[in-house]
């Protein structure tokens, strides 16, 4: 790969000199760590770091040998072989970025700490696999470098579990609930014994056969493209997410189908009145509200916990990365003190150039073998005290389960009244909430005792290696330096001196840039938790959009209805409140998921920006005097630091677009299953509405007097023709004008309306156009304003006209609506004195005796009367003049389409009258 150190510093111009230095043998470029270290290095040194990024020569990033001083070089030197290989070590980089140096070499991808990687290495990142881990500690001893995905997929894994153990929580509460309504039925004899543990045993079978659904479901997701069950990569994350997320919402869509049927099928066996089922229908609907309002208060503090339990993750990572970059940064550091040393008795001619790499390679790979092994030692220890604290936690936590189980189990025994509901769910709620906080408090204080325990084995593992490397060293100037150079032990003693009054700076300077490391990792945290925080007041303000967009909806479907009694109504907000508040709390954890995903993918350039503003910070503060060399590659650095920021900035904001128009379409799917479960809760509504209003209309008893009547009437020799003529003649002509005088009250009510609609409109658009005019002249719409502020603002203007005349139509149509009631309530009056003046006047002409009570007639639902008596009289010459007289001759046409009886056959609506139509006019021809 192309190191980014060569397209640092390709905007300046090389000279003819640089170009010349370009092609001679070069140095190879330090480490950071060399980097860090070079004012203890020699002069040399650090002139040839400037020197190479300054030529722009690609060095390798795997240093195994140094420059000798007769520009000759050995490849022996610091060369390491491949078991000394560190624990954590780096494939690419780490978070210390330190231990990756001593042995590197053949692997591949690697880059500089400084480096951010190529667009093609960004191209196969998500398709990288990175170990699996179930719990922190594991990541303590993870050899991967990519720690941050580790602990975000331990996040993804606390939101899941979580969402599993709501979901529990709410299908228990919704049986005990609905336990206890059935036990009240129970007790009051409605139900038998049988049926209750029926209904109670069936519910408990479906909602296991769901949760067998869903496990099922869930573990094919996790099987399919898995390769390997000890690693996966970051698209088989996003892509179990997902299907996760789609196989929870078709589980919740089950869940609510099924308690719906569960409870309607108790209701038609218990046998109960409408009323009732709809007040108990309304207490389990608002019951189960207060359950979504105690899960979701739950959700919303776990997940701030699992989101802080992240950064704490991080600070302990960090702590364990820090003493892990200590012990080769500062051997390193003591092993350049003692190159000085030699360099310095090479330049006194006390040692060969030879002598001198010959005795740095012998003592590089004795210290470099011993601090091998001292490492793989540590990491053994580690892996065993993590496997051990593992084993404990595992135990600790089934004693945990089992007691919780226990205390569970004996609330749920309890009795509890219809009265008692809500204490019950509080008391349950809280049972929960206690055993998950105290798992929690299990898991925090083991993941502290698992961190300082393996922070105390690489203490452990500092002191040996700097006890290795004293001996080494005190054995290098007393033993072989006087051999070699022939100098006096004392000489060589004074040496040592020197080595150890060197290192004494040497420690304090990295013990201060210890301190500035930590310090820039908290501020970084800091604007991590910043971010989260604007991420979650985002998901909030989302959250309340969508629930009021929902429920105006819901609330003009209702409007539009305008039939339904108060309860039916209360009914269907409820239900939609609570199918709402479930999705909602679904979607949260999605946001939840997506937020943790999007981290991961932005982390490995988050990491690599980060180490390259940290490596700037350093290296500037500790060079107070610099040359106009160093000052320029300083400002290149600023500039190559501020370009990397700036495509880190954007190819966030593409990945959370990304990630936010994938929520945008879940969230459309989860609506449309809120919508569709809605319309048949709407529908089962409007048909018991139907079906009452049937079984009020159907309780008239006037309608056989009627027929008798008739029948007497015809049988009677007291009526003649002339006389039934010409009472049945001025019926209808009474009929004609009740009916003509109706179409012209709602012709007038109707031309009324429209006038007041337009007027309505046009003071609308005046009071708009005023508006519009004074924000020109506020200078709102000035030409400085962007195009998609323009864009944005025409948009509001037109969706607030169209809301406005959409509120106008509707106010409108009720208006209409009450209006024709009314009249249509004045008619039906009218016919029904006019019918009963009729019956009257025909059953004292026939001699036939009333016996229908007046009272009787006006309790009858309006309409009813009239639909009997177009059924009773109608004059065989009307239906002969339907289309010159048709409000006259056909009342039975025109009332039709007034009352709320249109769902009558039309055959009986035409047989009938006529055939008493003819029986009348047979006896008026005898």
């Amino acid at each position: 790969q192309k190191d980014d150190s060569q397209r640092l510093l390709e905007s300046f111009n090389t000279d003819e000199r640089e170009h010349t230095l370009m092609k001679s043998k070069a140095e190879p470029y330090t480490s950071k760590e060399e980097m860090v270290l070079e004012e203890s290095e020699s002069p040399l040194n650090s002139n040839i770091t400037a020197f190479a990024l300054k030529a722009k020569v690609i060095y390798p990033i795997n240093q195994k040998f140094r420059p000798l001083a007769d520009g000759s070089s050995n490849p022996s030197l610091h060369e390491n072989p491949k078991q000394t290989v560190l624990p954590n070590q780096v494939v690419e980089t780490s978070m210390s970025g330190s231990l990756g140096s001593l042995s590197q070499g053949d692997k591949e991808d690697c880059s500089s700490s400084t480096t951010i990687h190529s667009t093609t290495s960004d191209d196969r990142f998500q398709a990288r696999a990175f170990l699996k881990v179930t719990s922190f500690p594991e990541v303590l001893t993870c050899e991967s470098f990519d720690v941050k995905l580790c602990l975000c997929s331990l996040t993804l894994k606390d939101l899941m579990l979580l969402d599993t153990e709501l979901r529990k929580e709410k299908h228990v509460m919704f049986i005990q609930i609905f336990k206890i309504y059935l036990t009240d039925f129970h007790r009051k004899k409605k139900i038998t014994d049988d049926l209750l543990k029926k209904i109670l045993l069936n519910q408990e079978n479906d909602f296991e056969e769901l949760e067998k659904q869903l496990d099922s479901r869930l573990q094919n997701t996790e099987m399919s493209g898995a390769h390997n069950s000890e690693y996966h990569t970051l698209e088989d994350l996003e892509r179990k997410e997902r299907e996760y997320s789609e196989h929870v919402i078709d589980n919740m869509e089950a869940f609510w189908k099924r308690t719906d049927k569960a409870q309607q099928a108790f209701l038609d066996q218990s046998k109960c009145s409408s009323a009732k089922a709809t007040k108990i229908m309304m207490d389990l609907t608002e019951k189960m509200i207060a359950v979504e309002s105690l899960l979701s208060e739950s959700q919303d503090l776990q997940a701030m916990d699992i989101q802080e339990r992240l950064f704490n993750w991080e600070l302990m990572v960090k702590m364990i990365d820090s003493l892990k970059s200590s012990i080769p940064e500062e051997c390193k550091g003591r092993l350049n003190i003692v190159s000085n040393i030699l360099d310095h008795l090479t330049v006194k001619n006390n040692l060969s150039v030879r002598q001198k790499e010959e005795l740095l390679t012998d003592l590089h790979k004795a210290f470099w073998e011993e601090l091998a092994h001292y490492s793989n030692e540590c990491m053994q220890q580690s892996k065993d005290l993590i496997l051990n604290r593992l084993e404990c936690r595992a135990k600790k936590k089934e004693e945990f389960k089992r007691r919780q189980e226990g205390e569970q189990e004996s609330l749920l025994n309890k009795t509890f009244l219809t009265e008692d509901v809500h204490n019950f769910l509080k008391a349950y709620h809280e049972l929960t909430e206690k055993h998950r906080q105290a798992q929690w408090d299990l898991e925090e204080e083991d993941d502290c005792e698992s961190t300082e325990a393996v922070a105390n084995l690489y203490k452990e593992l500092y002191s040996k290696a700097s006890h290795a490397l004293a001996e080494l060293v005190t054995e290098l100037f007393l033993q072989t330096l006087p051999v070699v150079t022939g100098l006096s032990v004392r000489e060589c003693e004074l040496l040592k001196e020197e080595w150890q009054e060197n290192l004494v700076p040497q420690l304090e300077k990295w013990e201060t840039h210890r301190q500035r490391r930590w310090k820039l990792f908290q501020e970084q945290l800091l604007q991590e938790k910043e971010l989260w925080i604007t991420e979650y007041a985002l998901s909030a303000v989302i959250q309340k959009h969508l629930s009021e967009k929902e429920e105006k909806i819901i609330q003009g479907v209702i409007n539009r209805l305008g039939c339904l009694s108060d309860e039916s109504v209360n009914y269907i907000l409820q239900k939609h409140r609570l199918l709402l508040c479930s999705v909602l709390r679904r979607l949260t954890f999605r946001r939840a998921g997506m937020a943790a995903l999007a981290r991961m993918r932005l982390s490995r350039k988050k990491s690599l920006l980060q180490e390259l503003r940290e490596q700037h910070t350093l290296q500037k503060g500790s060079s107070l005097c610099q040359d106009e060399d160093q000052w320029q590659l300083q400002k290149a650095v600023e500039s190559h630091i501020r370009e990397e920021e700036e495509k880190l900035e954007e190819e966030t904001q593409e990945t959370n677009l990304e990630f936010h128009q994938q929520l945008v379409t879940e969230i459309q799917e989860a609506l449309q299953f809120l919508q569709q479960h809605m319309e048949q809760v709407i529908g089962q509504t409007l048909l018991q509405h139907a079906r009452g209003e049937a079984g009020k209309k159907s309780s008239d008893d006037g309608q056989d007097f009627k027929e008798r009547l008739v029948e007497s009437a015809v049988e009677s020799v007291y009526g003649t023709s002339n006389n039934i003529n010409r009472l049945v003649q001025n019926y209808y002509q009474q009929l004609g004008k009740i009916t003509e005088g109706y179409e012209g009250k709602k012709l007038q009510h109707l031309k009324s309306l429209q006038a007041e609609r337009n007027e309505r409109i046009r003071l609308k658009n005046k009071e708009n156009e005023l508006a519009l005019k004074d924000k020109h002249t506020k200078g709102l719409l000035n030409v400085s304003s962007t195009v998609h502020q323009r864009i944005v603002l025409q948009q509001k203007k037109i969706l607030a006209q169209f809301e406005l005349q959409q509120q106008i139509r509707l106010e409108c149509l009720k208006q209409k609506l009450l209006g024709l009631h009314r009249l249509e309530t004045e008619l039906e009056n009218q016919l029904r004195e006019a019918e009963q003046d009729f019956v009257s006047e025909l059953a004292v002409l026939t001699r036939v005796p009333v016996t229908v009570k007046k009272s009787s007639k006006r309790s009858k639902p309006a309409g009813e009367k009239t639909n009997s008596k177009r059924q009773t009289f109608q004059s065989p010459k009307s239906a002969e003049k339907d289309d010159s007289h048709e409000n006259i001759q056909e009342p039975h046409g025109i009332t039709s389409g007034l009352r709320r009886e249109a769902s009558q056959s039309s055959h009986e609506g035409e047989t009938e009258p006529r055939k008493n139509s003819k029986m009348l006019k047979k006896k008026g021809s005898r």
